[in-house]
């Protein structure tokens, strides 16, 4: 009797680890504000991630770029979101979002396994991701808002 009460123990407990794993997939993390990323929220659209740092200069004049795209884009299935490329987390997230004047999401966690993105050392770094979750591009160097469209675009079309 002992040994089956642990067999169903032991079931119990990998339904639980299965559970929570599956609970843990549905989100990637949090954004500047604190607020839950859900995985929904996100899958299904073609996702602009741009990496910057408040010590980058070209980052700075990039933003207001970003944040013109993300307005246009916002009903076209298509999200940008940013990641801090120091891993600033929490309060000194938020404030250096809100110095650099960004608008769009800012993820706490960095998605680049996810996403399996190639680590830069250079920046600002744009990734483009297709609607099925896959890196199509890797874009060093100041984006515009024009020039992301344009490219957006070129990769929809299949080029």
């Amino acid at each position: 009797m002992g040994s089956r009460l642990q067999a169903v123990i032991g079931v119990f407990a990998l339904m639980g680890v299965g559970l929570l794993l599956a609970s843990c997939s549905d989100d990637v993390g949090v954004d500047q504000h604190g607020q839950k990323v859900t995985v929904e929220r996100l899958e299904g659209q073609w996702l602009v991630i741009n990496y910057w740092a408040e010590w980058c200069a070209p980052c700075r004049t990039e933003i207001p770029e970003l944040n013109a795209f993300a307005e246009q884009q916002k009903d076209k299935g298509v999200k940008v979101l940013g990641v801090n490329f120091d891993g600033l987390q929490g309060d000194e997230l938020g404030q250096a979002t809100q110095k650099m004047g960004i608008q769009f999401t800012v993820l706490a966690e960095d998605p680049s396994k996810r996403y399996e993105l190639p680590r830069s050392e250079a920046l600002p770094v744009t990734y483009i991701i297709d609607a099925q979750g896959k890196l199509r591009e890797r874009l060093m160097g100041e984006q515009t808002a024009a020039g992301l469209t344009a490219r957006l675009e070129e990769l929809r079309k299949g080029g």
